[in-house]
């Protein structure tokens, strides 16, 4: 019930959820608010490693289709290979003059990334050292196996997506997940990132943005539905549990 209020409570301010699932479990089962929020940190360092291990999934497979897209938008841009080269090592000198910056820097703003840093790495291997980390290593493979299959099943809806290959899923499945994430629930940008994905691959507009529309809608209803049943039934349960 405290994942599925933080589900509906992210529909209206963006990552209000998590904070607000860690006060659900502090108020109503006792445990601390910095160890609730903590395991949440490590879920969502789990979801951006696997959202990375996805990513390069889905390039390997159409790594093709991919780098002939991103020649075209190079040549549109009328770039040059040598632009692209003195922008790449610029980009790396930059990283490398940063990174050394906040390293030694003692400036408060040096001091809070190095921080954000520190509790970032010691989050992953926080993963590492708990005391049933396969349990929660299988259980984080099989929520996002059955994610990504849950978008692969819905394709077989419409006549014009039933035949896309799992590859070309998989980037769409991408793209929305990235909508999730900059807007409230993708709320309007889910439909327009799937068929943004699609375009890659001429998949016409109009099952790209049906498509979108299906998962978006269905998603969203699940979500509306238990996620209001659980904010309202969860004082009721509390008091009876507690009794």
């Amino acid at each position: 019930m405290a994942v599925f209020a933080a589900y509906i409570i992210n529909y209206t301010i963006p990552r209000a959820g998590e904070v607000a699932r860690a006060s659900v479990l502090t108020n109503y089962e006792g445990v601390p608010f910095g160890k609730s929020f903590g395991t949440i940190v490590s879920e969502r360092l789990a979801d951006m490693l696997m959202m990375f291990v996805i990513i390069s999934i889905a390039l390997f497979l159409q790594f093709d289709v991919i780098a002939e897209k991103l020649k075209e938008i190079i040549e549109k841009l009328d770039v040059t290979t040598n632009q692209i080269l003195i922008f790449v090592i610029a980009s790396f000198i930059l990283i490398i003059l940063l990174t050394l910056t906040i390293k030694r820097g003692k400036s408060k703003i040096a001091i809070k990334v190095k921080s954000i840093l520190s509790g970032l790495l010691e989050g992953i291997t926080s993963i590492l050292k708990m005391k049933k980390k396969w349990a929660f290593i299988f259980h984080t493979l099989f929520i996002w196996g059955m994610y990504v299959l849950m978008f692969y099943v819905t394709s077989f809806s419409l006549v014009q997506t039933s035949q896309l290959p799992f590859s070309v899923i998989l980037i769409g499945f991408i793209f929305a997940s990235f909508s999730i994430a900059a807007t409230n629930g993708g709320t309007g940008s889910y439909p327009l990132a799937i068929y943004a994905a699609f375009f890659i691959f001429n998949i016409p507009k109009d099952p790209s943005i049906t498509f979108g529309w299906i998962m978006w809608a269905s998603q969203t209803l699940m979500i509306i539905l238990f996620g209001g049943f659980s904010l309202f039934y969860l004082p009721f349960y509390n008091r009876n549990h507690s009794k």
